[in-house]
C-alpha cells in the first residue's frame, strides 16, 4: 500500500502540473478556484487539502514554469563549447521558446513580473530572485571567459548581464504583443552584436 506522504507528494505535483500553465496565462488575480478544479477534476477540499491555498498553488506553479525553462537551457549549456557558446544559448532557447509557447503561456518571468509588481509581493520576489540568479548565471559566464582568454575584461560584468537579459525578456514582450516573431529576432540581433563585441578573437 502506498505510504500517505507518497501520495500527497503525488497529488500535489499533479495539482502544479495541471494548473502551471493556467497560472502562466492568466495570471494569479485572473484564475479562480473553478479555474483550478475543472484543469484538476479534483474539488475543492482536495486542492486546500494540499495547499495552504490559492497563493501557494500559484506559487508553485511558477516555480514549475520556471524549472522547465532552466531545464532546458541547462541541457543545451552541456552541449555549448565555448563561453560565447554557453551565453548565446539564453537568446536561442527564449527564442525557441516563444516561438513554441512553452511552458504554454510564454516565459514564467516576464507574465508574473507584468502581473505581480504592484499586487503580489510573493510572487514578485520569485521573479525578482529568478531575474538575479539569471544575471548571476551569465557573469559567472562571462568573468569565466574572461579568465580564459575568451573575452575582453569588463569593467562592469552585470551592468552587460542585466542588459542582455532586459533585451531578451523586452524582445519577448514586444514579439508576443504585436504577434510578430520577427521583431525577437530583432532583438536577439542586437544580444549577439553585444556578444560579439565582447570577444578577443
Amino acid at each position: 500500500m502506498e505510504k500517505p506522504s507518497r501520495k500527497a507528494e503525488r497529488t500535489r505535483n499533479f495539482i502544479i502540473e495541471k494548473t502551471a500553465a493556467i497560472f502562466n496565462k492568466k495570471g494569479y488575480a485572473g484564475t479562480s478556484l473553478t479555474d483550478l478544479t475543472l484543469a484538476t477534476g479534483l474539488t475543492k477540499g482536495s486542492i486546500y487539502g494540499n495547499f495552504e491555498n490559492k497563493e501557494e498553488v500559484a506559487l508553485a506553479a511558477f516555480d514549475y514554469n520556471y524549472g522547465n525553462v532552466n531545464q532546458v537551457i541547462r541541457q543545451q549549456m552541456l552541449n555549448a563549447e565555448t563561453y560565447y557558446d554557453k551565453l548565446t544559448v539564453y537568446t536561442k532557447v527564449y527564442d525557441q521558446l516563444l516561438a513554441n509557447n512553452f511552458p504554454e503561456g510564454g516565459c514564467p518571468i516576464l507574465n508574473t513580473s507584468t502581473e505581480a509588481d504592484d499586487t503580489h509581493e510573493l510572487l514578485k520576489d520569485r521573479a525578482a530572485k529568478a531575474i538575479l540568479t539569471w544575471k548571476k548565471n551569465m557573469q559567472q559566464l562571462i568573468q569565466a571567459g574572461v579568465e580564459a582568454g575568451e573575452f575582453k575584461k569588463q569593467e562592469d560584468d552585470s551592468a552587460l548581464a542585466i542588459s542582455i537579459i532586459a533585451l531578451i525578456e523586452g524582445g519577448m514582450m514586444i514579439a508576443r504583443v504585436t504577434g510578430d516573431h520577427n521583431e525577437m529576432g530583432k532583438v536577439m540581433m542586437t544580444v549577439e552584436i553585444l556578444l560579439k563585441q565582447i570577444k578577443l578573437t
